[in-house]
């Protein structure tokens, strides 16, 4: 086992927030069936605090925590926009620079597109 990788990687960390245990569940599988996404794991009931359209509203959601690559951020997005049932999903991709070497590699080969 390869342990911590100091180096940059072209993986990401993304954030969305979904209203419901239905529309997670349904975006987090076509993520991972598509091979967009190596994992999403699901953290119910956070609270949101937001501004929308002049209005401060509170959510209760399910945040979903989505481990990619840069290459199939473009088709996670796609995905995202075509089943998430608000106007404006939050989607928010942040690179990834450590982590554990051989969970980044399987990261990796997950969300390679076969040539």
């Amino acid at each position: 086992m390869r342990y911590l990788s100091n180096m940059p990687t072209d993986l990401l960390l993304v954030f969305c927030t979904c209203p419901d245990t239905e529309s997670a569940e349904t975006i987090s599988r076509q993520l991972v069936e598509r091979g967009a996404a190596a994992c999403v794991t699901r953290l119910p009931s956070v609270s949101s605090i937001y501004l929308w359209q002049g209005v401060i509203e509170t959510s209760n959601e399910i945040l979903l925590l989505i481990k990619s690559s840069n290459n199939q951020y473009p088709e996670l997005e796609k995905i995202i926009v075509s089943l998430h049932p608000y106007e404006l999903p939050e989607i928010i991709a942040v690179s990834v620079d450590q982590g554990l070497a051989d969970y980044l590699h399987w990261v990796k080969q997950c969300t390679e597109k076969p040539t």
